[in-house]
């Protein structure tokens, strides 16, 4: 296929601006979205064993949630009734709520014991998985605007940028792509190695990198699309819903058993399981029961699960709000339902999972070697002395990409000792993170790229190692730590233990290309020289 050299020159130049620009900030919101697709392992694995309580038969379930409604009334304004083997079977918040990240979140767990008699305890929340989709949404940028955080509306300037990125580096590469597609050239020296691993990941995961990159731009400013087609739609409700509810209010005697509300749900969607009931307001104008459902086959709108809102005392499903159920949801529902999905990748079962779990970490090698690419084409164009821009840039790219590898990891490692004093974890899984994510770029501007790379990559090996290290030392009586029991958390640790294999192999070519590399690059920095002379040397 042929190109004019200097249409081709343009798109290169668009593609490399737009990459460069909106690079960091993707490859945090990549690696945290990577490790998101298994949230729920994340949070089990982190959580004590003794924080669950015994699951309870599903016939028992109603005579637990009444005798949770007489002592505890405030539960008639939320609770959820939860079906999931290894997980409390009822719980409610007393302080925060499900929505968002939330530092101080406390929640009540419940179950019967062998007498039936009712038996609580109140936790706190550990949210090491919110920490990281925090990440993966805002990149970890700090600050509010509105309703929402600001790292939000950034990253969705990002991911325009990175949408751009994606067709016009399509566009050059389309001449040579046939011949070069497969082709890792590493007898051509580094930068066509890197150049050629970029391409290939790149191409190779196109469709998955434009959804989600128009699905980021969506998801952080839908308010202003809902806005926009509210213009439109004037007073007709956008997602379908053609009635209003009148107000009225119910006795709790009128309550359908919950295998009615199963009944209902099966009758409505078929192929579906109940993962968990949320009952809100019972005893207002408004009752509602938010029902999670399941079924790896289907788009779901919800990380992991589907939705049924309905009435629970009528059983009447609300058709302008649920996401499947032969078409009832209308055309923007259905939009949004695809939209969500597509994202967050909850279809196609553990599968599914695991390809988006590889595809978001190959999305975080894409940034960090388009910079890394970059880096090297300035070198040859700066045949003595490197630029102080080109210095500042490897520095940034080494301690941001680096920094947030070792920030998740470190609040990985300290998971399980944190829950061993009296703190609240979720504002030490904060500093711990931001902690490491800034002494690491005070570090790459410290020592320079070249040597911070080793120490970097050396450091989130040994932070990685720590979580299976500290599991193991959960087989001495002695400590109060706590070791895997399901194969969730087994997974947990073998992919720590992966992560620290693969960056030490990293370390290992790194240092033979900072002490044996190029004398003019930014990557090379003899043994026992100061970083002055480093740059001297560049």
């Amino acid at each position: 296929m042929k190109i004019r050299a200097d249409v081709l020159r343009t798109y290169q130049s668009v593609h490399t601006w737009t990459g460069i620009s909106a690079g960091l900030l993707l490859f945090i919101g990549f690696f945290a979205g990577a490790l998101t697709m298994f949230g729920s392992e994340i949070d089990d694995w982190a959580t004590p064993p003794h924080y669950q309580m015994n699951q309870i038969q599903p016939a028992q379930q109603d005579t637990l949630l009444e005798l949770v409604f007489t002592q505890y009334p405030e539960t008639l304004n939320n609770v959820t009734i939860n079906y999931e083997p290894d997980s409390s079977p009822i719980y409610w918040y007393g302080q925060g709520s499900a929505r968002g990240f939330s530092l101080d979140d406390t929640m009540w767990h419940g179950t019967l014991d062998e007498q039936g008699e009712l038996v609580t305890a109140l936790r706190h929340v550990n949210e090491l998985s919110m920490l990281v989709d925090y990440l993966h949404r805002s990149a970890g940028i700090i600050g509010e605007v509105g309703h929402d955080q600001a790292g939000v509306y950034i990253l969705g300037i990002a991911a325009f940028l990175y949408f751009i990125a994606l067709i016009s580096g399509l566009i050059f590469l389309l001449p040579s792509l046939v011949k070069s597609f497969f082709a890792l050239r590493k007898e051509k020296g580094a930068n066509r190695f890197w150049l050629d691993s970029h391409n290939l990941v790149g191409v190779a995961s196109f469709p998955f990198h434009i959804i989600i990159a128009i699905t980021v731009v969506v998801f952080s400013f839908h308010d202003l699309f809902y806005g926009g087609l509210s213009q439109v739609y004037g007073d007709k409700p956008l997602f379908g819903g053609e009635e209003q509810h009148p107000e009225i209010r119910y006795e709790l005697s009128e309550l359908p058993s919950l295998n009615e509300i199963h009944t209902k749900v099966a009758q409505y969607a078929p192929g579906f399981s109940v993962s968990s009931i949320n009952f809100r307001g019972l005893t207002g104008a408004h009752p509602s029961a938010s029902i999670s459902i399941v079924n790896d086959k289907s788009l779901m709108r919800g990380p992991h699960t589907d939705f049924i809102f309905m009435n629970p005392y009528t059983l009447e499903i609300d058709t302008s709000s649920v996401t499947n159920g032969n078409g009832q949801q209308g055309v923007w529902g259905a939009v949004v339902t695809t939209f969500f999905g597509l994202h967050f990748g909850s279809y196609g079962g553990e599968l599914g999972r695991w390809l988006y779990f590889i595809m978001g970490l190959g999305g975080a090698f894409l940034f960090y070697s388009g910079n890394l690419i970059w880096l090297e084409k300035r070198r040859k164009k700066q045949s003595t002395e490197q630029s102080k821009s080109s210095h500042f840039m490897a520095n940034l790219t080494v301690g941001v990409c680096l920094g947030c590898a070792m920030g998740i990891a470190g609040a990985f490692a300290a998971s399980k000792w944190i829950m061993l004093i009296d703190v609240n974890i979720n504002i030490a899984y904060m500093w711990v993170y931001y902690a490491l994510f800034f002494a690491s770029i005070l570090t790459a501007f410290g020592y320079g790229a070249a040597r911070f790379s080793i120490i970097g990559l050396y450091g989130f090996a040994a932070l990685c190692l720590m979580v299976p290290i500290t599991s193991l030392l959960g087989l001495i009586p002695q400590m109060p730590l706590w070791t895997p029991s399901s194969t969730a958390d087994y997974g947990v640790e073998i992919a720590a233990i992966g992560f620290a294999v693969a960056s030490i192999l990293a370390a290992k070519k790194v240092q033979q290309r900072v002490y044996e590399g190029a004398q003019n690059s930014i990557w090379y920095c003899p043994k026992y020289t100061s970083e002055r002379t480093c740059k001297r040397l560049a």
